[in-house]
């Protein structure tokens, strides 16, 4: 590490952005015109298979197999690197221009949803209440551990995960910053998990689908190739949740939608009828050899 002394006004040097200098940039809106598809369900989702964009395919896929036909949905693929994100059609459904963006066309006038969490929330009370509680202790619990996956996960994924595995330089200081508060947040959860099955108790929620894709991932040594280095192997109360929530066919189905990475058969680009998943992921459509 060399000392670096901040100048007095802070200004743009795009060649320090690192791997994600062509879609970083220090102000909003949108930088072209592009109109966002509408698809036959009232339900439109623009995201990506990242953690962020899975918890909401892994919510809409739940809602579908506990019986909510309104559930169904579309979802397009935005490919944020290379700035799809900053479209007009996007940036009108999330002025800021990050995934997922969900449009609900189901009533008189369209109504957007940004944010992962506030998304969870409002699938949820739109179909009755589905894996949030109702009222009093059990809400409050629940909505806790969704806001703390909200407010934690920046430290593992723009924190940790920036500096270990993206930064165009590896430096000390910041690793080691973000990997005490990342083993830190792991602890909180293997403690929570070793005397509850789910973070809210008993019953799978929606604090387990945002938190799930984030740190179960971790828990298993699926992100970032960190496993080793965070010792995730220390975390078995996570571990156990982490694999319980895996095994859930609508888990299965959601953690394929808008992923472009991965074995072909685990990659369903754009979802639009339950068919999709037998017919259209990409070992289905890659070409013959």
């Amino acid at each position: 590490m060399t000392d670096y002394t901040p100048p007095q006004v802070w200004t743009w040097n795009k060649a320090n952005g690192g791997q994600f200098a062509n879609i970083n940039r220090p102000v909003a809106g949108p930088t072209h015109d592009k109109v966002l598809p509408v698809g036959k369900h009232p339900l439109q989702l623009y995201s990506l298979g990242t953690p962020n964009g899975v918890k909401v395919t892994v919510m809409l896929e739940e809602l579908l197999e506990a019986g909510h036909t309104g559930a169904e949905y579309d979802a397009w693929l935005v490919r944020i690197n290379e700035g799809e994100q900053f479209g007009s059609g996007f940036v009108a459904a999330n002025p800021n221009s990050k995934i997922p963006a969900l449009v609900d066309r189901s009533g008189a006038e369209p109504v957007r949803v940004f944010e992962s969490g506030a998304i969870l929330v409002y699938l949820a009370e739109k179909f009755g209440g589905a894996f949030l509680p109702a009222d009093g202790a059990a809400r409050a619990e629940c909505l806790s551990w969704l806001f703390w996956q909200m407010g934690s996960t920046p430290f593992l994924g723009g924190g940790f995960g920036h500096f270990y595995a993206y930064a165009p330089t590896k430096q000390e200081y910041p690793i080691d910053r973000y990997a005490m508060e990342v083993k830190r947040q792991l602890d909180v959860l293997n403690r929570l998990l070793a005397e509850r099955r789910f973070l809210a108790g008993d019953d799978y929620t929606v604090a387990d689908m945002a938190t799930w894709p984030w740190y179960g991932a971790l828990a298993k040594g699926q992100l970032y190739g960190a496993g080793e280095f965070l010792s995730v192997h220390e975390y078995g109360h996570v571990i156990r949740w982490a694999d319980e929530i895996a095994q859930r066919p609508a888990v299965q189905r959601g953690r394929k939608v808008n992923r472009t990475w991965g074995e072909p058969h685990n990659q369903l680009h754009e979802r639009h009828d339950a068919s999709d998943f037998e017919l259209r992921t990409q070992d289905k459509l890659a070409p013959a050899a």
